[in-house]
């Protein structure tokens, strides 16, 4: 177990390079299961996620190898569609491997995913919508078996549109007999991700980031080479740092499209966001202002990825915001934490009232989850003084060595080990 510790106080500045987008490696890694041969993709960082994802293909009989942003998977002798249940219970995106499995090899045996603990996250829409084509599924203690003898094509509308269930159908479906709409398909650009690695496999979709996608099945599919998207949660994190220490940095190899709703946030608090093709320059003077009402929704709507971030920068705001949470219902733990550091912030139910202080102070704090802990980073390069962010391998879940991103900007932080027995000093 590991702990960050921030020296505040210090504005960034500098450039730094965003690393592939950990929500479209993920899935595509899973969809590589659907053709026999050796898939090279290019740009996946190097994270807990995706290491945990590669063993996953490695119990499953694939070999895989990660040198650098490179991937490189070989499913020709894949011989196993049960998923370790060690594995499985450390990573939700393990999910995505039900959909290719019942594709290729008419089964798969999962057990619950896990994750970070921020709400309820029921894999029922994923299972109504695989049950549409075709398969069957048999609870065995915490074991779920899914079985399907043949797919088929199915008109399926999802009550909610799930990222994940979205994209487990969409891989289901590319081998599938006939055509599948998905109605109220979640729009993220991750799925528009999946959506050109499938084609470039030989797959027919059309309409990944509207909320109907068409699928036509195909009877073969083929290995490809491919470029996974920059990490717009990524993006994001590093812009609000640079506001909330009142910084002035420039993020190369972005794509700003997918931060339209980030963006306009960002500049009703006052922060200077400069868009320059796949460059976004962001620069803040003097304490933010206030944003009367941010709400998270799915995309193309304000992330709820990025919710804990804001937070951070609006808790430093020269007036009153409101914080409404529609995604998750337990996506405030960050929030004790922050008032630990001198936030003024109160909860009711899903909406966080803000009110913004001159300054944050250092103290000992815990990431209780991914983007918690990437909150708790920014309100520590912000702070006044020394603030030491526990449970670190949550951030590491996704983010690639953020210490190391940081350290490039000027940010003072070390990543010790608990007990002592090894530092790093950036």
């Amino acid at each position: 177990m590991e702990k960050l510790v921030i020296e505040g106080g210090k504005p960034l500045s500098g450039t730094i390079r965003i690393h592939g987008a950990k929500n479209a490696a993920l899935p595509i890694l899973a969809a590589s299961v659907l053709a026999k041969g050796t898939h090279v993709i290019h740009n996946v960082p190097d994270l807990l996620d995706i290491q945990v994802m590669l063993h996953i293909l490695r119990a499953l009989g694939c070999t895989a190898e990660h040198r650098g942003e490179t991937v490189t998977v070989n499913t020709t002798s894949l011989f196993s569609s049960h998923i370790p249940e060690e594995l499985m219970t450390q990573m939700r995106s393990s999910i995505f491997l039900m959909g290719p499995l019942l594709a290729r090899c008419g089964s798969a045996h999962i057990y619950q995913p896990g994750g970070c603990a921020i709400g309820e996250r029921r894999i029922n829409l994923h299972l109504l919508g695989l049950e549409a084509l075709g398969a069957k599924f048999e609870e065995s203690g915490n074991m779920l078996a899914c079985r399907a003898e043949k797919l088929t094509g199915a008109d399926i509308y999802l009550d909610f549109p799930s990222v994940g269930a979205t994209e487990n159908i969409m891989m289901a479906a590319v081998k599938a007999e006939g055509s599948t709409t998905i109605h109220n398909a979640a729009r993220e650009p991750e799925i528009q991700d999946l959506q050109h690695f499938l084609c470039a496999m030989g797959a027919r979709i059309y309409g990944a980031g509207t909320d109907t996608i068409t699928i036509e099945g195909v009877a073969e599919l083929a290995p490809c080479t491919y470029r996974i998207i920059p990490d717009r949660i990524v993006t994001g994190t590093f812009m609000v740092a640079a506001a909330a220490t009142r910084g002035n940095v420039t993020l190369e190899r972005v794509c700003p499209a997918h931060l339209t709703s980030v963006i306009h946030v960002l500049r009703r608090a006052g922060v200077q966001v400069v868009v320059d093709g796949d460059v976004i320059h962001v620069s803040c003077h003097g304490r933010p202002k206030p944003v009367e009402r941010v709400v998270t929704s799915p995309h193309p709507a304000f992330p709820t990825d990025l919710q804990a971030q804001v937070m951070v920068l609006l808790s430093l705001a020269d007036g009153f915001s409101i914080m409404k949470e529609t995604v998750f219902e337990g996506r405030f733990k960050h929030v004790d934490e922050l008032v630990r550091m001198g936030a003024d912030i109160r909860v009711d139910l899903s909406s966080a009232f803000i009110r913004g202080v001159p300054r944050l102070y250092g103290a000992t704090v815990e990431a209780t989850d991914l983007r918690a802990g990437a909150a708790l980073v920014i309100a520590g390069l912000a702070a006044r003084g020394t603030t030491v962010v526990e449970q670190i391998h949550h951030i590491d879940r996704g983010y690639d060595r953020i210490e190391t991103m940081l350290a490039r900007l000027g940010a003072k932080v070390e990543r010790h080990a608990f007990n002592g027995a090894r530092a790093v000093t950036l």
